[in-house]
């Protein structure tokens, strides 16, 4: 897929390119489901009082997350082979089918969005490697925003390299004067050479070598209940989105 624009103009997710579950091969596609509405143009995720952990009792930190993606795969059940693994030993809980949504591997990926966020809440969207079966050491990822509500004016871009070998850790939080609970572009032009991470067309931040194999785009907002201040559980935290294009 060369040009890509998704402007959420209709009721529902487009399902041939989006998966409105979290890495759901180390949880299930139920356990992980998004809570997100489409409508007026724009998706809403968010994370509801009474939304369960995700991978509860194994994922440590605790945390609680709506998200989407455009890609998916795994080995079988009780197998190592899947996406993103977040520790030694994991095996696969639910055998995910091969889902080739969207995954650039050049070119450009922004996104416009506005952050509801609470300082026990974060918002993202990052590309990371399909990682499949011939190529799991592709995994490196390309974050083109990462906001804590702790400290939101620090935007986090870069590259981050996790299990790559060919990749250097390339990741920083440059401090913005923009307000994220307001709609901004954020977005990653790139190619084997170099990254180019820019918010609302100015750049600021430069990553070289950066990963250059297929990617899925990860759109999601999470909650951390163990960063509680004791009095913040009814808080809802949401991405709203606007708009992903790219190409």
């Amino acid at each position: 897929m060369s040009h890509f624009s998704e402007d959420f103009a209709g009721t529902d997710l487009d399902r041939t390119i989006w998966l409105p579950s979290y890495l759901p091969v180390w949880s299930s596609t139920a356990a992980s489901a998004a809570t997100y509405t489409v409508e007026n143009g724009r998706l809403t995720l968010r994370i509801p009082p009474d939304q369960g952990l995700w991978c509860a009792g194994d994922h440590d930190p605790p945390l609680r997350v709506s998200g989407i993606q455009s890609g998916a795969w795994s080995g079988p059940a009780g197998s190592t082979r899947g996406q993103q693994r977040y520790r030694e030993g994991l095996t696969v809980r639910e055998e995910q089918p091969r889902f080739e949504g969207w995954l650039p591997s050049s070119g450009r990926v922004a996104i416009r969005c506005a952050m509801s966020l609470s300082p026990r809440s974060m918002a993202a969207l990052w590309l990371s490697g399909f990682e499949d079966d011939d190529a799991q050491e592709q995994c490196g990822e390309l974050c083109v925003v990462e906001v804590f509500g702790k400290d939101p004016t620090a935007v986090g871009v870069g590259v981050k390299a996790f299990r790559d070998p060919r990749l250097t850790q390339d990741f920083d939080a440059p401090r913005l004067p923009i307000d994220v609970a307001e709609p901004h572009t954020y977005a990653v032009d790139w190619d084997a050479d170099e990254a180019v991470f820019t918010v609302d067309g100015t750049v600021v931040r430069r990553c070289a070598r950066p990963p250059a194999y297929p990617m899925q785009v990860m759109i999601a907002v999470f909650d951390f209940p163990d960063w509680s201040t004791g009095a913040d559980d009814q808080l809802v935290p949401e991405l709203v989105v606007d708009r992903v294009w790219g190409g």
